[in-house]
């Protein structure tokens, strides 16, 4: 089943790495195809990946590889719903010490270039609430790079 909407990422060559890597890193994760160029392309020859078909957290995705024209940007990123700090360890340190780099606010970029958004579900749960709990969880969640869950939830309680 082909399904309606996908999200497409634009690799240079390493799309079937970075699905691999997805599928490795995160649950209900997997690379369902892969589809090899017919003939030679800009960027690429025949019989060279073109295309990986994966799901990440059950969203479906696809890996294109289409050269080195256009590169990974902020604009787009995953974010990821963790449970407790133990899985946002988990999630945080497999994209950081694999390749990619911290940034702030729960940012991390995996090696692929690939933004994403390590966040836990108390800090979600706190912005809703809105008003001065949310305040608070938000001021404490600015002086972060990866989100510390008891951080979060003391700054909740005030």
């Amino acid at each position: 089943m082909i399904p309606k909407n996908t999200i497409c990422l634009w690799f240079d060559k390493e799309a079937e790495e970075a699905a691999n890597f997805y599928a490795d890193t995160f649950p209900d994760s997997k690379v369902t195809n892969i589809f090899y160029a017919p003939n030679d392309f800009p960027g690429g020859k025949k019989g060279n990946v073109l295309t990986v078909e994966f799901t990440v957290c059950g969203i479906p995705c696809v890996g294109l590889n289409g050269g080195p024209t256009f590169k990974q940007s902020e604009a787009f990123s995953f974010q990821i719903a963790t449970d407790n700090q133990e899985e946002t360890d988990r999630y945080w340190n497999e994209i950081v010490e694999n390749g990619g780099k911290e940034s702030d606010c729960g940012w991390c970029k995996d090696r692929f270039g690939v933004s994403w958004q390590i966040t836990p579900r108390t800090l979600i749960e706190a912005l809703a609430v809105g008003g001065e709990e949310a305040k608070r969880a938000f001021d404490a969640m600015m002086t972060m790079k990866k989100i510390d869950v008891a951080v979060i939830d003391a700054a909740r309680q005030g």
